[in-house]
C-alpha cells in the first residue's frame, strides 16, 4: 500500500487528495480530499499572464496543503497544473512558487494527458457495471478548458478544447470587472456559439455520437447535480454516481442563467467561488448533452485527482519492483 498526495491546480480551483492506494485489491481509500477556489486563471484569456493576486491566493492554498501532506505523511507527491498555467507567459513564477512551498515541480500537462487522468479516475470503478453501456464518454468541465475522452477499459481518443466556466464568463459576461446580472440573451447566444465551435473541434478527434454512457466531472457538473437533486447541503456521497437527466440539466441551466447574483448566492449547495461562473459551466454541460443525445449524465466525484493518485502509486510500485530485482 502506498500513501500518495495528488494536487490538481486548474483555472478556477486547486484541489488535494491524500489517499492510500492498494494495488493488491485495486482500492483507493481517501484520507483527505479538499478544494479551494483560487481563480488562478483570472484574466489569463485577456492578458496571457497569471495575475499577482491570483498567484498569491494559489500559494496560500499550497501552504495549507503542505501542512496537511506533512501531517498525514504522504510518501509521494504529484502536483499537476492544467489549463491556466499552460496558457500563461509567466508560468515560471508559478512553478518557482510551488517548488519553494511543496518541494515538487508542477507537471504542466497537456489537454490529452489531463483527459486521460480524468478518464482513469472517473471510470476505474464503473468498469463491468451491467446498468451502464460502453464506451464511456468522460467530460471534465474545468475553468479554462473541457476535456473529452472516450473509451472502455482503455482510452480510445481524447481532446481538450478551450471552453470552461471561467473562460466563457470572462469572455462573454464580464465587463469592467463585473459579471452581467443576469446575462442577456445575446450573451448566452455568444457562449452557446463558442461551445458549438469547440464541440465541432472535439468531434474531429473524439466520436461524441458513439458514447454509451456520459460521465461528467468537476465542479460545474457536481454543482448542477446538487441543485437538480435539491440538496439542502452539498453531500458528495449522494452526488457521486447520481444520474441527472437532460431535462433536469436544462431546467437548472435556465434557472441559473435567468437569476441574479444574489439569487444564485442563496442556493445552499453553491460554493461562493462558483456564483459568477456556474451559469456558463451549466450551459457547457447542457450543450454537450444536446450534441451527444445523452438522456442522462452519470456524475462522478472521482476525477483527475484519483487518476493522478493511481499514476503516482503505480510509479512508486515500479520503483519498488526494480529494487526487489
Amino acid at each position: 500500500m502506498t500513501r500518495v498526495a495528488a494536487v490538481d491546480c486548474g483555472t478556477n480551483s486547486i484541489r488535494l487528495l491524500i489517499a492510500d492506494v492498494d494495488h493488491a485489491t485495486g482500492m483507493l481509500k481517501d484520507l483527505d480530499r479538499r478544494m479551494q477556489i483560487v481563480r488562478l486563471g483570472q484574466g489569463v484569456d485577456r492578458t496571457g499572464r497569471l495575475a499577482s493576486d491570483a498567484l498569491e491566493r494559489t500559494f496560500a492554498a499550497c501552504r495549507e496543503y503542505a501542512n496537511v501532506i506533512r501531517e498525514l505523511r504522504a510518501e509521494q507527491i504529484c502536483f499537476v497544473a492544467t489549463s491556466a498555467s499552460r496558457d500563461a507567459e509567466n508560468r515560471d513564477d508559478f512553478v518557482h512558487g510551488v517548488v519553494e512551498i511543496l518541494g515538487v515541480e508542477p507537471e504542466v500537462i497537456t489537454g490529452a494527458q489531463e483527459a486521460e487522468f480524468s478518464f482513469t479516475g472517473a471510470t476505474r470503478e464503473l468498469v463491468g457495471r451491467d446498468d451502464l453501456r460502453t464506451p464511456y464518454l468522460v467530460v471534465d468541465i474545468g475553468g479554462g478548458s473541457t476535456e473529452f475522452v472516450i473509451g472502455d477499459g482503455r482510452v480510445r481518443a481524447a481532446r481538450s478544447v478551450d471552453i470552461g466556466c471561467v473562460r466563457m464568463t470572462e469572455r462573454h459576461l464580464a465587463r469592467d470587472g463585473h459579471v452581467s446580472d443576469p446575462p442577456t440573451p445575446r450573451q448566452v447566444a455568444a457562449i452557446t456559439s463558442d461551445i458549438a465551435k469547440a464541440l465541432d473541434l472535439a468531434a474531429e478527434t473524439v466520436p461524441l455520437d458513439e458514447a454509451g454512457t456520459l460521465v461528467g466531472l468537476a465542479g460545474s457538473v457536481t454543482t448542477v447535480a446538487a441543485i437538480a437533486l435539491d440538496l439542502p447541503v452539498y453531500d458528495s456521497s449522494v452526488i457521486h454516481h447520481s444520474r441527472i437527466t437532460v431535462d433536469q440539466v436544462r431546467e437548472v441551466t435556465g434557472r441559473l442563467l435567468s437569476s441574479t447574483r444574489a439569487e444564485r448566492a442563496a442556493i445552499p449547495v453553491l460554493h461562493p467561488g462558483r456564483v459568477d461562473v456556474i451559469g456558463a459551466g451549466a450551459l457547457v454541460l447542457l450543450e454537450i448533452m444536446e450534441r451527444t443525445g445523452a438522456h442522462e449524465v452519470v456524475v462522478s466525484e472521482h476525477d483527475i485527482l484519483d487518476g493522478i493518485a493511481w499514476k503516482v502509486a503505480e510509479e512508486a510500485e515500479e520503483v519498488e519492483e526494480k529494487k526487489r530485482r
